[in-house]
């Protein structure tokens, strides 16, 4: 009997042979196995609701409805109302988004620590996130308005004359921009304190280090990489603003934002190549502020965080 005839009897009888290299065994070599294809719906739903609708608007924007692939562009840098906008947006979102993140330290650092009722505080603090913009503006309007209980006070004790303006102008937004967006950064802060070694400041209290020691010399540099991440995502919630603009700002003057630009012009004026080529600016800008960011914190801070930071 032959060598090949007695392998064939030596394998069972009505089972296939199996490929040596099987497909699964081949993207498993490849770091692919089954668990990765659970990623499937999230790349879907990426794909469709975020990278289709920016690569469709970037395309729209270089298809101007009279001249060049970047006339539309040309044509916002050149016109000193449009240009405006970005500075006037700049100028709402750094300082409230920087205001959220200073403010929130030191409360989230308290917040660490047992004390009676700590989760009450916490409830109060988070609350406002779920008021939503327009609710917010709502609430500014009747509070800070020429006949809200905030003027009236103030005319009751005699401290002004007559009604502190404080609405329909940037003030108006500035605060709706800080009512909404401090609890996001207050629980971003919490969550990258909370990964913080605490026995690191213990050890340094036993060395006799004191707690504004303690803070500047440990808490501090390992929460800087968290509290650049904070400013961005508040700085990028900032820059959105559009509700509070228009509802508690004025959006003709001195609180024309770059998205009401973008606005006026899909909606008002129906060029959307031009508000394609708005939001484009828009975000370009934004990833610019993100950049310089994210770049002076590798030079504050190089090492590991200790934890979630």
């Amino acid at each position: 009997m032959s060598v090949t005839t007695s392998a064939s009897l030596a394998q069972p009888a009505g089972k296939p042979q199996r490929p040596q290299a099987h497909w699964q065994h081949r993207l498993a070599e490849r770091g692919v196995d089954r668990l990765l294809w659970l990623l499937a719906p999230a790349v879907l739903f990426v794909v469709l609701l975020f990278l289709y609708p920016f690569f469709y608007g970037l395309g729209l924007s270089f298809q101007p409805t009279e001249g060049g692939p970047f006339s539309d562009y040309a044509r916002f840098f050149s016109d000193a109302y449009q240009r405006n906008t970005i500075w006037t947006t700049l100028g709402l979102a750094l300082p409230a988004a920087l205001l959220n993140v200073v403010a929130s330290v030191p409360i989230a650092h308290r917040m660490r620590g047992r004390f009676r009722g700590k989760r009450l505080v916490t409830i109060l603090l988070v609350v406002p996130i779920t008021l939503g913009t327009v609710l917010t503006a709502q609430g500014l309007l009747n509070f800070l308005g020429p006949t809200g209980w905030f003027n009236r006070v103030l005319t009751a004790v005699h401290l002004t004359d007559e009604p502190v303006r404080l609405i329909h102008n940037y003030w108006g937004v500035f605060f709706s921009l800080i009512i909404t967006g401090f609890p996001f950064a207050f629980l971003l802060v919490l969550s990258y304190l909370s990964g913080i070694d605490p026995t690191l400041e213990r050890a340094a209290a036993t060395l006799g280090a004191g707690w504004w020691q303690r803070f500047r010399m440990i808490t501090l540099p390992l929460l800087m990489p968290g509290l650049a991440t904070t400013f961005c995502l508040t700085f990028v919630l900032a820059f959105s603003v559009f509700p509070s603009a228009v509802l508690v700002g004025n959006p003709a003057g001195e609180t024309r934002v770059i998205s009401i630009a973008a606005y006026q012009a899909a909606y008002e004026q129906y060029d959307y190549p031009y508000a394609s080529a708005i939001a484009m600016i828009m975000g370009l800008v934004e990833l610019v502020v993100i950049a310089v960011v994210l770049l002076a914190r590798t030079r504050f801070y190089t090492g590991s965080t200790g934890g979630k930071g």
